[in-house]
């Protein structure tokens, strides 16, 4: 966080192009001349900051903390419990949220400000996810000379982030459509669903805090759903899609990512999804390589695929990988150039989270109504997403049909009539769901309803603290403690008795 502190960066892109469901007009920037920074070209920097995803190992790290995914080539921390620390240094990007709105013609102000609120709300957001309090009321006062922010409770945070939203989708509403934005083309109605859709996950994070008076839980989400607007369908979605084009593959491709190879899909996943009967397993992961061609299995057998324990013994795990006795990932994701979109807001999301809001009486409606479109949305999103060839599917293709006559009506899937039963149902479908997307969601969802029951063995984690628990939050950064340590010892002492460790309960999850 020293340079997030102590540097005011006017950030633009000068690299190759990055990949979007646009065509990019590339950006070429001397280095040895001054450049004129517009609100348009700082919008698209914004926005690629939050839709683009890291490459390389760390594209696939989520999935291992989330238990998706088990390694073949080295033990990761992630995989094992040990987190370590989070970072403040991605929120540099925030300087240019202002610099953005002032940058702006006054006619396009109203657009670029709802941008601005909505990329600091959501930043700020998951930092606080991450660790509990951290600076935001301060957070971008470093042109200031304010250069050691205090830390807002989380609490705190979290309003402030609740009425920067509504003040984002209050200015979509009254803004034109804009330019600079490469994923949604600058469209302020479908920014404003975007938006509200968002609000409602926000406001299910906070279930635990359902009765506090301040917030007001309940009745801002009935709001947000009665005044709307929201997601329509997977065409709302806020992704990023890539294509076969030079710097626009798929970010775990095996031309461009070396690591493609040790991707073991876990037991969970392969597990739930044979019990389920869900074609998803053949969207998902690859069949066995000792399944097919030493048991003489076919790619379309169930059998065929073999999910890995990510909290096995590592030396256990590397036989097994050896043997070839387990699942890698499906080509669709290592030999398609577009792999799949990349989601960070989305439709299928948006109708689990009020499927649950209506099981916890938040709202009145039918919640096997929208528990049931979640999963056609996260379907669908998958069928339209890959090409229909059988080494994509093993001939498991889904179909509207399969999703209402045969998935629908699975004893496991079928919607129940008992509570606790049913959040479960919404919680699981959630987690499958969020298979490579959403990158640490189905974590936090975890670590706020303890569903699923994730796989932790004593004897292999690494949790400095508690081996028997996933860690539930990451320590603050190192940063903090040379350029900032008066106030974070202050947020220390407030939330976790002076311990920066990764078991101290975060307010959200008290």
């Amino acid at each position: 966080m020293k340079t997030f502190y102590r540097s005011i960066l006017i950030i633009v892109i000068t690299s190759a192009l990055l990949p979007s469901c646009k065509k990019f007009d590339e950006i070429n920037t001397n280095p040895n001349s001054p450049t004129k920074t517009t609100a348009s070209l700082l919008a698209t920097n914004l926005i690629l900051n939050i839709t683009t995803a890291s490459g390389g190992k760390t594209f696939i790290l989520p999935a291992l903390t989330n238990k998706q995914m088990a390694w073949g080539e080295l033990p990761q921390g992630e995989q094992y419990n040990n987190f370590g620390s989070a970072s403040f240094g991605g929120l540099t990007v925030l300087m240019n949220v202002q610099k953005m709105i002032d940058a702006a013609a006054e006619g396009d102000k109203k657009a670029y400000t709802g941008l601005g609120l909505f990329i600091k709300a959501y930043k700020l957001y998951y930092l606080s996810l991450s660790v509990g309090d951290i600076p935001y009321s301060e957070a971008l006062n470093a042109e200031t000379g304010n250069v050691t922010p205090k830390y807002d409770p989380q609490k705190q945070v979290m309003l402030q982030v609740l009425r920067d939203l509504e003040s984002s989708a209050a200015a979509f509403a009254a803004g034109k459509d804009f330019s600079g934005d490469p994923v949604l083309n600058g469209n302020v109605d479908t920014w404003r669903r975007i938006v509200n859709s968002f609000r409602l996950k926000v406001l299910i994070s906070l279930s635990k805090k359902e009765t506090d008076p301040d917030l007001k839980i309940k009745e801002n989400f009935v709001k947000i759903l009665q005044s709307g607007p929201l997601l329509r369908s997977n065409s709302d979605n806020l992704q990023l899609v890539y294509s076969d084009k030079a710097n626009q593959l798929y970010p775990f491709n095996n031309s461009i990512n070396k690591f493609t190879s040790y991707s073991m899909v876990s037991s969970v996943m392969v597990d739930t999804l044979k019990k389920y009967g869900d074609y998803r397993l053949f969207y998902y992961a690859a069949p066995s390589a000792y399944k097919t061609q030493t048991e003489g299995k076919l790619p379309s057998d169930w059998d065929a695929y073999l999910g890995t324990d990510p909290s096995a013994e590592f030396t256990s795990i590397v036989s097994l990988f050896n043997a070839k006795k387990y699942s890698q990932l499906n080509l669709r994701y290592t030999a398609y150039a577009p792999g799949e979109p990349l989601i960070r807001i989305g439709y299928a999301e948006q109708n689990y989270i009020i499927a649950e809001a209506i099981v916890r009486g938040w709202a009145s409606g039918s919640a096997k109504t929208y528990y049931e479109e979640g999963i056609r949305a996260s379907m669908n999103f998958i069928n339209s997403a890959t090409p229909d060839d059988v080494k994509y599917h093993s001939d498991r293709k889904i179909t509207s049909t399969y999703i209402s006559d045969t998935y629908l009506k699975n004893e496991n899937v079928s919607f129940s009539s008992v509570q606790n039963r049913e959040l479960k149902q919404i919680w699981m479908q959630k987690y499958l769901m969020y298979f490579m997307q959403y990158p640490y969601d189905a974590y936090y969802d975890y670590r706020r309803t303890g569903y699923p029951n994730l796989p932790v063995n004593p004897a292999t984690s690494t949790n400095p603290f508690d081996k028997t628990q996933i860690p539930v939050r990451y320590t603050y950064p190192s940063d903090e403690y040379n350029y900032n340590l008066e106030n974070l010892k202050a947020a220390l002492d407030r939330q976790y008795k002076g311990n920066d460790r990764t078991d101290g309960v975060m307010w959200i999850l008290q």
